[in-house]
């Protein structure tokens, strides 16, 4: 018989496992009644477990040009995945993954503008599946869909919303860029994007609902929804045609000339609204790669300007009176303090009157008149015409410059324009009130803001403020007209229009204390104003360390002055060069041929439109005002139209060429015309599509 086995529970044991019973039981009960636990609302909880949040996004708005064309807008876009482990394909029939890497590699470079090597360093890495870098992400929907016609296996997209900017680096700095970021949202960081992107970002909305167990909406309970604001649209100032005028003068000095930085800006004169503004070093939106600095020169650039402040120092003694033109005094040199000033020339040009010594960039008359005036009232001149504080153009980054100077060394320096700094934009708002009778205008660039539906939220009113009698300005403009054409140099001479200007030379600070003084350390600069009898824009361009002599500014600034005079359709009555401007006159109803003959013995190159033998429409229209090389469109009395070779045409061109046929026209890039989709003697019918890519 077995002896039975017992065993005796321990008296403590016993007691400790009771207590914890007691305590848990004790919790329930808490936890069962209790709205709370722990600081944590129980119901809540348990409800946003199982709340289910989406976000909806709102359409960012786009910013435009002042003829409605789209400059940043927001699209669609695709980076390409490949997937290379062979797990995800079960039917060899139907392969998930790549499979024929180097076929793959070679169908994606002319795609993807990849070396085929590159693209095979990818798909031969051990990884699920892998991207392309760069130039895999940012695909647009035509991009796409040449991979997709591929139809290789292994491949796939991922969508996203991206900025893009249709004219790539044109005017970017005033465009600005905006990138998307890691919880979805487009955020501006530059330019206009970055000044207002609360008003281009809109107001994002969001649904909540509850979800069962599987995160599927429960039908029994409605989802709260807010739907989206989008965003409102940006109307800017900008003249594409006057900006791609820019453009290319901007890219033609940059090819040929090295140079630290330069800046063309034209302006209104009349509404103080920047058209068009080039820079370089400059950067494509699109490929922030080329990003070198995020400082708008317009705003952000302060410098010593050089002679174009003797503008503001003649207008403060005249304003001041104590101003008399015809006085002489002696040229060449002038000692301040223990400081020699000297004319450009050194020795002078003898006795010479204040009009010939503005004319002439006489520093030594410059100084005379300062220490007449004094320090402190030509400083408040200069306070008057705004230096020395913002606009308050819509550009972040703007700088305030620096007018101050205590000792009569930086008095005699600073009427001259040496030891103080200043924006451009602070120049052209200054230039604006020699312009407007003594008025001067608040530059600006935005227009105007519209809402989704199309409503206008917010329009520009002109900002003007005296600062000068009407006389003041009428004998600067006698002065910046002599410069010109009664003056040293003959260079600054455009041939549809007459321009008043102010040139500067001004040295460059040494990091070291004093100035730089090498051949090319200096900052090239003019201020001009055209017609002089009817000031329409002001141009004020500037120039740090270019490799090129004064001559050959002037000769790229002259061609953008006379671009946006033929453009504008500006001529001044009577002009130094009236035996080269050519005077259309109306040529409907008579014979093409006829026609055709007498404007290319002129100079001009003639298209004519149709085989037709009479003109029924013309461009330029009658009376217009040109110059030897601009293109006549002549349309004939016939619609069978041919396309010509339009390489190296201008967009304007093209758009003129377009219209008149009824083409519909689809562009890419900005600049010159680098490719046509419609072959040379192709027909062509109105509503045919005419694919061009400039360059």
């Amino acid at each position: 018989m077995k002896k039975r086995v017992t065993v005796k529970s321990s008296y403590y044991v016993i007691l400790i496992v009771a207590l914890l019973l007691s305590l848990a039981i004790g919790k329930l009960f808490f936890v069962a009644l209790s709205s709370k636990v722990d600081g944590v609302n129980l119901r809540e909880f348990a409800e946003n477990r199982n709340t289910k949040t989406n976000i909806l996004y709102a359409s960012r708005g786009s910013i435009y040009d002042n003829d409605n064309n789209i400059l940043a807008t927001s699209s669609n876009s695709y980076k390409l995945i490949a997937y290379l482990s062979p797990t995800r394909t079960t039917d060899s029939s139907n392969p998930k993954h790549v499979v024929d890497k180097v076929g793959t590699a070679k169908a994606l470079a002319p795609i993807l503008d990849m070396d085929e090597s590159k693209i095979l360093e990818y798909l031969n890495k051990q990884a699920y599946q892998v991207e392309f870098g760069s130039k895999g992400k940012n695909l647009t929907e035509i991009t796409k869909k040449k991979i997709e016609d591929l139809e290789l296996p292994g491949l796939d997209f991922i969508e996203s919303t991206q900025r893009y900017y249709k004219m790539g680096n044109f005017a970017s700095y005033i465009v600005g860029y905006a990138k998307s970021t890691d919880e979805g949202d487009i955020v501006g960081e530059l330019g206009i994007e970055s000044y207002f992107n609360d008003t281009l970002s809109g107001k994002d909305g969001y649904e909540i609902y509850q979800s069962d167990a599987y995160g599927y909406q429960l039908p029994s309970i409605p989802a709260v929804t807010e739907e989206a604001t989008a965003g409102n649209d940006i109307h800017l100032t900008i003249d594409s045609n006057i900006q791609l005028i820019l453009e290319n003068a901007m890219n033609d000095l940059k090819t040929n000339y090295k140079m630290d930085w330069a800046i063309m800006t034209v302006m209104d004169a009349k509404t103080g609204a920047i058209v068009g503004t080039s820079t370089n070093p400059s950067f494509n939106p699109n490929n922030l790669n080329t990003l070198e600095s995020y400082l708008n020169p317009l705003v952000s650039y302060a410098y010593e300007p050089g002679s174009t402040m003797k503008i503001f120092s003649w207008a403060s003694a005249i304003e001041e009176g104590i101003y008399d033109g015809s006085k002489e005094y002696k040229s060449g040199s002038i000692k301040v303090a223990d400081v020699t000033i000297s004319d450009f020339n050194k020795e002078g040009w003898g006795k010479i009157s204040y009009d010939t010594g503005f004319a002439y960039s006489s520093n030594v008359a410059a100084v005379l008149l300062s220490k007449e005036l004094g320090k402190q009232k030509l400083y408040d001149y200069y306070d008057r015409f705004g230096f020395g504080k913002k606009t308050g153009i819509e550009l972040s980054g703007e700088a305030e410059g620096d007018i101050e100077f205590v000792y009569d060394s930086e008095l005699a320096t600073a009427s001259f324009g040496q030891g103080i700094t200043v924006t451009p934009v602070q120049l052209l708002q200054a230039i604006s009130a020699v312009a407007n009778d003594g008025y001067m205008i608040t530059p600006y660039l935005v227009d105007s803001i519209t809402s989704p539906d199309g409503s206008t939220v917010y329009k520009h009113e002109i900002n003007k403020t005296e600062v000068m009698k009407k006389s003041t300005t009428d004998k600067l403009r006698e002065l910046m007209y002599n410069v010109n054409y009664n003056g040293l140099s003959k260079v600054w001479r455009p041939k549809l229009v007459n321009m008043i200007i102010k040139t500067g030379t001004a040295q460059i600070a040494s990091p070291k204390g004093g100035y730089l003084s090498g051949e090319y350390d200096k900052i090239m600069s003019l201020a001009g104003i055209f017609p002089d009898n009817d000031p329409k824009y002001i141009i004020y361009v500037a120039t740090k360390q270019l490799e090129a002599s004064q001559s050959t500014l002037a000769k790229t600034v002259t061609k953008v002055v006379d671009e946006i005079s033929s453009y504008a359709n500006l001529t001044n009555e009577q002009t130094l060069y009236d035996d080269k401007i050519i005077t259309l006159e109306d040529y409907k109803s008579l014979k093409c041929e006829d026609v055709k003959k007498e404007l290319e013995s002129k100079g001009l190159k003639v298209y004519t439109l149709g085989s037709g033998d009479y003109i029924i429409s013309q461009y330029p229209d009658n009376l217009s005002k040109v110059i030897s090389g601009t293109k006549v469109f002549l349309k004939t009395n016939k619609n069978d139209y041919t396309m010509p070779d339009i390489t190296n045409w201008s967009t304007s061109e093209v758009q003129t060429f377009a219209k008149l046929t009824g083409l519909t026209l689809n562009t890419t890039g900005y600049g010159y015309v680098k490719e046509q989709s419609i072959p040379k003697g192709s027909s062509i019918n109105s509503g045919d599509t005419l694919n061009v890519t400039l360059n």
